[in-house]
């Protein structure tokens, strides 16, 4: 059995083939973005052995055609952490760092690892289209936070003691934006005061939006996985983070091999007599925080 790794970009993609058993190189190519270099790349991988495996990083934006593609082609495939791909790159005897050492590391951690040991890749439509909205309300809201703290330094200029006076969060909501709007009007006409204004003008357009896109999370995550939502602590975006950062739990064979990849699973560091574990602080972070969210909220 072949075991190929890819090096995806967004506009060219370098596959690297290497035995299962060995490790040995096979071939090597580089190919374009498109539907019609995939299924090239698919002829290619079958005139190397009839037994074969994909092995693609785990980086949806630039993987996601061609993941979809072999998919589609009937081609075997498992997904790679990224974590696992820089651990292998490291324990190569050759130095440096290029698109086809890349691709040959995705390879062989896949063979380090066990073919059997890697989430199994599958289509799921529906799991995309929440990680696409959750990662958008996502920099909206980062969008919002940068504005907010823009907004507080031009207002420490203008009226310190309202300044002070907001609480974390106030500036989040209708009301907060809408008093100081009121005393921003009661000062005198000037540059700052005019860029503070617009500020707000960009707040109230952002929370707009944000509520809309929470919604449409609730919706979609209701349709799809309703009991999700019935659990105590997982809200419409909790359960967005689950579902999106998932893409569905049945690439993952074991529950061991999901708490590995939310970070949740202990990391022993027994010595002698002493049996002791510590925090993992690996796996997908942002999946990680669904779960602490719903730990923090349950106690």
């Amino acid at each position: 059995m072949v075991v190929i790794g890819a090096d995806t970009h967004k506009g060219t993609h370098t596959l690297t083939a290497v035995d299962d058993g060995t490790g040995r190189v096979r071939g090597s190519r580089e190919i374009k973005a498109d539907d019609a270099a995939h299924l090239a790349a698919v002829r290619w991988a079958r005139g190397l052995d009839q037994d074969r495996v994909w092995a693609l990083e785990d980086c949806r934006h630039v993987s996601r055609r061609l993941e979809q593609t072999l998919l589609a082609a009937g081609e075997r495939v498992v997904r790679v952490a990224p974590h696992r791909m820089g651990a292998s790159r490291k324990a190569e005897r050759e130095p440096g760092k290029s698109d086809e050492i890349d691709a040959l590391a995705v390879a062989r951690a896949v063979v380090k690892d066990g073919v059997e040991q890697s989430p199994v890749a599958y289509l799921d439509q529906q799991a995309m289209e929440i990680r696409l909205l959750l990662d958008h309300r996502d920099d909206l809201v980062a969008e919002r936070t940068r504005t907010v703290n823009r907004l507080r330094w031009d207002l420490l200029e203008l009226c310190a003691e309202l300044e002070r006076s907001l609480k974390r969060g106030a500036l989040n909501g209708a009301r907060g934006l809408d008093r100081v709007d009121r005393q921003l009007r009661k000062l005198a006409a000037g540059a700052r005061v005019t860029v503070a204004r617009e500020q707000i003008s960009q707040l109230r357009s952002l929370n707009r939006q944000l509520c809309q896109f929470q919604a449409e999370l609730a919706e979609l995550v209701a349709a799809h996985r309703p009991k999700l939502l019935a659990e105590q602590g997982c809200g419409p975006v909790t359960a967005a983070i689950l579902i999106g950062h998932t893409a569905g739990v049945r690439q993952y064979r074991k529950q061991s091999s999901f708490g590995l990849q939310t970070g949740t699973a202990p990391i022993p560091c027994s010595s002698g007599q002493r049996t002791k574990h510590r925090l993992n602080r690996g796996g997908d972070r942002q999946l990680n925080h669904a779960p602490h969210i719903i730990a923090v909220t349950r106690a």
